[in-house]
């Protein structure tokens, strides 16, 4: 099946070819920037084919692997998978691979000419296996695509988002191509989005880290328990799920998440030690509408593409904004019911999110005075620099 991109699609895929194909490689690399629900699968499906030439092109899980191979594959093209935890180990001119799969197997890949990385703020330019497979392979142009393209940094100035092409040291340092989240809301790409914030959660009451990076598990256990937070969570639940057909929860423990489920009869908990077999199984029925509501704990932020969600409930409180974006994505991907009519997202935060960071339609990506970018947002009524600024100074 061939898909004709969209207007923004063609010009990013434009951009990136041309880029990969003429740029040094002792030059730089290259970033361009996609709100989540943009298509990114077809993008990289179609520059791919447009270098027609040896690349790899990585994921940060299973799931996306599956999507980004599958987008490929439909046009016809042939690719090979290396990924463990699919049980594949085969390479061909395209292949979609996890790193933590050919982490030790560099070797295999010298051939390459081009590294794609999908989700690219997740490759830590200081240490960890996507460096060191880089750095085994310096031959490769690169590119990284990402809705968020920025990493958490605790400095002498206090913590802070670093835009990934700004830190030191860095992978990406180019920013290619970048589309506004309001243009794909404005022309009906994404699904329009009603926030309810009802800020049950006292963030002053909560403390940071040691890094100023996020607030500590351990006060934010203690806090949860003297408000009897999952009763508020249930409470909140079931007022949505009388409006909407299903509801993602985002809990901060799991502890939380056994509560608040017990409190939701034919409710079901994900968190990252759940079972494979038993997510899927749980995600399987969610989408076919057997289960209406999954609460879960540190996953389904990304990798999880389910454009007939209706709400999210976020009962917790963040200081991450990538957290904060990841989880609204899961709702914001545009749906068509049977009888015509378009879906709209709901969003209810408990944490007072959406008064520290704003509605996501209205984050901009700018740049100041010296060319650098950051991300803007109105919130409260006044602009606010979201990223490489001190959280003091949010």
């Amino acid at each position: 099946m061939i898909y004709t991109p969209r207007t923004y699609q063609a010009e990013g895929i434009n951009i990136a070819v041309d880029f990969l194909r003429n740029c040094k490689k002792d030059n730089y690399n290259g970033l361009q920037i996609y709100p989540t629900g943009s298509g990114k699968s077809v993008i990289l499906a179609n520059i791919a084919a447009g270098l027609d030439d040896k690349l790899v092109i990585f994921q940060p899980s299973k799931e996306i692997l599956e999507q980004n191979y599958a987008k490929y594959t439909s046009y016809g093209y042939r690719a090979g998978i290396y990924s463990a935890s699919l049980g594949s180990s085969d390479i061909d001119q395209v292949t979609f691979a996890t790193i933590g799969s050919v982490v030790s197997k560099p070797h295999l890949f010298r051939k390459f000419r081009y590294g794609l990385f999908d989700e690219c703020h997740l490759v830590n330019p200081d240490e960890g296996m996507y460096r060191d497979f880089i750095s085994a392979n310096p031959q490769m142009k690169l590119c990284g695509f990402t809705a968020t393209p920025y990493r958490l940094e605790a400095g002498a100035g206090g913590a802070q988002l670093k835009w990934i092409t700004q830190t030191t040291p860095r992978i990406f340092n180019k920013v290619l191509y970048y589309v506004q989240n309001d243009v794909l809301f404005d022309s009906g790409n994404l699904a329009p989005l009603d926030y309810y914030s009802f800020n049950k959660i006292d963030r002053t009451a909560l403390k940071m880290n040691s890094s100023g990076t996020d607030f500590t598990e351990a006060s934010v256990r203690s806090y949860l328990r003297q408000i009897n937070f999952p009763r508020i969570t249930v409470e909140y639940a079931y007022k949505i799920l009388r409006s909407k057909k299903n509801l993602l929860i985002f809990s901060s423990t799991i502890e939380d998440a056994k509560i608040v489920s017990k409190g939701i009869p034919g409710s079901v908990i994900v968190t990252g030690d759940t079972r494979p077999e038993i997510r899927a199984k749980y995600l399987n029925d969610f989408k076919a509408g057997r289960i209406r509501c999954v609460i879960n704990v540190g996953v389904l932020t990304t990798g999880f593409d389910y454009p007939g969600l209706e709400a999210v409930l976020i009962a917790r409180s963040t200081m991450s904004l990538a957290l904060y974006y990841q989880i609204i994505g899961r709702v914001m991907r545009f749906f068509k019911y049977a009888d015509g009519t378009i879906k709209r997202g709901m969003v209810v935060d408990l944490g007072g999110n959406i008064e520290f960071f704003g509605k996501i339609e209205t984050m901009k990506i700018k740049q100041d005075s010296a060319g650098k970018f950051f991300i803007s947002n109105t919130v409260n009524g006044r602009e606010r620099r979201l990223t490489d600024v001190p959280f003091s100074e949010n």
